[in-house]
This record gives structure tokens, sequence and C-alpha cells, in this order.
């Protein structure tokens, strides 16, 4: 099962694109699982399939929000990583508001996590140049040395700002903001004219107990005439064909790696959630239920 970080939104009662999880019911997430028996036209005993019934170890279900995955292509936790709604959240956000060219820079926050290193993979693949934020010296040498990213940092030691005029001389073409926070206001500070930013989560924020400070140069947006657009992954679930199409293959071959912090037993999932927020993570978190494929 996965544990994400849209997930801490759904704890609040606010009103929000998803509606909050309810005291006394199982929490809603990404899952995939073998179905152990069938009685559905669509699905047979032994399909793997991914779901949103995740935080439980079974369930019954009639197979109507159900998709089967191949797991010849992939191990079957990529369906809720790389191959999953991260890795879709990576291709919509970088390839539909980011419209990456050959030459420009592309600066991703968070991006040792399951999106943003897909996000750094693909924009390099497009003849980017990229630059990464990450919170750990073992991060950022894995985003320079496995990843091969251009340039990246250690937000913890080193101030934002400082970081993006080393590694960005020439300003930003396309940020991906996974942060917010600090990582927006100085990320706008080095946009180049017509830079796009594209909003895909604001993790330093979720657990405020005050409204957060927005942008102190927010006219930046207006005077370099940025596109600034938020998203949400569901709105985009008719790019799953292109983006199967285009990123399976990547990652069959191995040009696109990706990595998975792999957590035992669903009593540990509230502290593979918070290890989440707290960047403990490398790559895509997930908690093992029970035997993969080849371990059955």
């Amino acid at each position: 099962m996965s544990v994400d970080p849209y997930m801490r939104s759904r704890m609040n009662e606010t009103k929000s694109y998803v509606p909050s999880f309810r005291i006394g019911e199982p929490l809603q997430g990404g899952a995939v699982g073998q179905v152990v028996a069938s009685r559905c036209e669509v699905l047979a005993e032994g399909d793997w399939v991914n779901s949103m019934y995740g935080w439980r170890e079974h369930y019954v279900a009639n197979g109507e929000h159900l998709m089967r995955i191949d797991h010849e292509i992939a191990p079957v936790s990529t369906a809720l990583g790389v191959l999953g709604m991260p890795g879709l959240t990576a291709y919509v956000g970088l390839h539909d508001i980011g419209q990456p060219k050959a030459g420009e820079t592309v600066f991703v926050s968070a991006a040792s996590g399951a999106v943003g290193s897909v996000v750094g993979q693909l924009a390099k693949l497009k003849g980017c140049r990229v630059v990464g934020s990450a919170g750990s010296a073992e991060k950022v040498r894995h985003l320079l040395d496995e990843l091969d990213f251009d340039a990246a940092f250690n937000y913890k030691e080193v101030a934002v700002a400082d970081a993006l005029g080393d590694a960005c001389p020439d300003g930003i073409d396309i940020y991906f903001e996974n942060v917010g926070g600090e990582h927006l206001e100085c990320a706008l500070a080095r946009m180049n004219l017509f830079g796009r930013v594209a909003l895909c989560g604001l993790i330093s924020q979720y657990n405020a107990t005050e409204a957060p400070r927005g942008p102190a140069n927010f006219p930046q947006v207006l005077v370099n005439r940025l596109l600034l657009k938020g998203f949400i992954i569901s709105d985009h679930f008719d790019r799953i064909p292109d983006f199967l199409a285009e990123v399976g293959p990547l990652v069959a071959s191995g040009k696109l790696k990706y990595r998975e912090t792999v957590i035992e037993g669903i009593e540990n999932a509230p502290s593979a959630f918070i290890g989440l927020l707290s960047g403990e993570n490398f790559g895509k978190m997930l908690v093992k239920l029970g035997p993969g494929p080849t371990e059955a």
C-alpha cells in the first residue's frame, strides 16, 4: 500500500479537492493486491490489481474500481510509484504545464522523492539542465551520481537563495514545486521571462498550525509574465495511456531509475506516513502487507 503527502490534508476538517477521512472508517489510499477469489467477469483469481483500498489487508469489491496491472513489465509495486500516480503526476506537470524545451533550466524541489525524481529524469531526457533540492547529503549524492542531475543541494545545510544563485546562474525556466514556503519564494526570484511553475505540492506547510505567509515577491509572477498553475492529478487520468506508453519502456529498459522505501506490516503504516512527511523516504514510500508475485 502507498502513503502519500496529500493524505495529510485529508486529516483536516477543511474543504478541499477530496473529502476528509472520517473517524471510525478505514483510510483510503493506493494499493496493489492479488485477487484471491472472483465472481467478476473481467477479473480472475490470481490477477494483480490497483485500487484505492489501501490501509487494509483485504477487502471485498465489485470490481468497478479495480484496474488490472501487468507485473511482467515491472514489479507490482511500481504501479504505486514510478508507473503509478506519482509518475503520472511528474509526467503531466512537466510536459503539460512545464512544456520543456532543450537547453532550458528546470528546478525541482523534493527532487529525490517519488515525483521529483521522475520529473528530473524526464527533463534530462528532453535535453534540459536539471537542478534539484533534497534534505540530506545522501539524497544529493543520489541525484548527482545516480539520476544525472546537473546540480543539487541540501536545503537543510545551505540557504535556498544562495544555492539557486550558484546552481542557476542563467535563471530558471521551469520550476516543479513540491515544497512551498522558502523554496517557492526563492524560485520566483530566479525565474526567467515567461517561465512556468507547476505547483504540485506544498509539503512544508501541511502541518502548519497557522496560515502560512505567501511569497513576499509574488509580483514577480506579473513582472516576468510567469505561468503558475496548480494541478490535481485526478483531473488528468485521460493522460494515463500516453504516460504508460512513454514512461513504461523507459522503466523496463532501466533508462528511468527509481527507488522505493518499503516498511513491513500494516501496523507500521502510521510511522511510515510520518516518516514520509519528515523526509525519511528515498523515492516512493510503501508499506508491504504480504508477498509479491515472486514470493507467493
